[in-house]
């Protein structure tokens, strides 16, 4: 955790980069190509995405540590504004044919709905404006291999990226591979749980979940517990929160109660723990690809309540031996007692683990994770 230990000690690595001024990260590779300014002058800042097709944008042969990443892009074009989810990012890990991340870029970040918020967390950090970056450390042996699929209904012709990874002199065998996974229930099950995970089948850690939750029902949404069932757990877990927003870090339904007036949400971003977005408007049609002002909403700006929030188990990791299997139940509180909800929800789990591979489930398509 202290990130200082990183450089009073000399680890006698290599640091590489790479963006698309340095597709391939080689020592002396960066900004060879020519601009408006001349020879090296801010020549290739970003790449083309072609609408349907996957493009590799880093390939890297190991053993390596990927440090940090950024990525940035609009989130917008006059064919949709959810581009954040019609982009799908996939990190695979040592020739796996099964990628350890898969999910919509902008709900890898925490920026679900296709919405742009800031982040102000430790792993993850999205800066204004839509500036993506993660610091999750990312051990691999043999290589890595990062992919963008472009669901969107036309080319992103500007799409700017920067990996940067270190070649220590050695890896520790032990070390394990980070993997997020990204599921979504467009309308749960009353008296079911949600599941965020439930397939990892080996050793590691869990670090961290994002949720994107799209209230369907009246009244407060977050009276349900996170369940996590480790290793043997069968019918009860080993560990529970108290409920959502108290998993989350928050209390009290994360409303500031004021004398003689309404309560009113109250949104945060910290360090491990985060509450950072709640709407009940549509924004994403409110301008167009470069900032062209769309004056007029034609049908409309309303939207259903939606709520983000995000946790980092990094000082308190779940371990786990053989597997775990993460829930979430959906109960709500009208004032009057509890329910049973059924609500929108999107999710995605952070762990690390023993295992390369990721988990082995069809991927939902373009119009199966557009937003409500």
């Amino acid at each position: 955790m202290n990130y200082l230990n990183n450089v009073t000690i000399f680890a006698d690595e290599e640091s590489r980069c790479i963006s698309p001024e340095n597709l391939t990260g080689i020592p002396g590779g960066a900004c060879h190509a020519s601009g408006v300014l001349g020879p090296g002058r801010k020549g290739n800042g970003s790449i083309c995405l072609p609408t349907g097709e996957e493009t590799t944008i880093a390939h890297i042969t190991g053993p390596g540590i990927i440090r940090h990443f950024w990525m940035t892009v609009r989130n917008l074009s006059e064919l949709g504004g959810f581009v954040l989810r019609d982009l799908v990012l996939r990190i695979y890990w040592d020739d796996s044919e099964l990628p350890a991340v898969e999910s919509p870029l902008g709900d890898f970040f925490c920026n679900g709905f296709g919405e742009r918020c800031d982040i102000d967390s430790l792993p993850i950090v999205v800066n204004p404006v839509g500036g993506m970056n993660c610091y999750f450390e990312m051990p691999f042996m043999k290589s890595a291999r990062f992919t963008i699929t472009n669901e969107h209904p036309k080319d992103i012709t500007s799409f700017f990226y920067t990996i940067n990874y270190a070649i220590p002199k050695e890896i520790d065998p032990n070390r394990l591979y980070f993997h997020a996974y990204w599921r979504r229930d467009w309308n749960t099950t009353p008296k079911q749980d949600y599941v965020l995970i439930d397939d990892v089948a080996g050793y590691g850690y869990y670090v961290g979940t994002y949720l994107a939750i799209t209230a369907l029902s009246r009244y407060w949404w977050g009276e349900g517990e996170f369940k996590f069932y480790i290793d043997s757990d069968k019918e009860y877990p080993s560990i529970s929160s108290t409920g959502s927003e108290d998993y989350f870090g928050g209390a009290w339904a994360f409303h500031h109660k004021r004398i003689g007036n309404l309560p009113t949400v109250t949104n945060f971003s910290k360090l491990f723990t985060g509450y950072p977005f709640y709407s009940r408007r549509d924004s994403t049609r409110d301008f167009f690809e470069k900032a062209k002002l769309n004056d007029m909403h034609s049908f409309g700006d309303d939207a259903l309540p939606m709520h983000g929030l995000y946790r980092w188990h990094l000082p308190d990791p779940i371990a786990f031996h053989s597997g775990i299997r993460v829930t979430l139940q959906q109960i709500g509180n009208d004032d009057i007692g509890l329910f049973e909800r059924s609500d929108d929800i999107c999710s995605v789990a952070y762990w690390y683990q023993d295992s390369p591979n990721g988990i082995r489930k069809p991927f939902p398509e373009r119009k199966l994770r557009l937003p409500r």
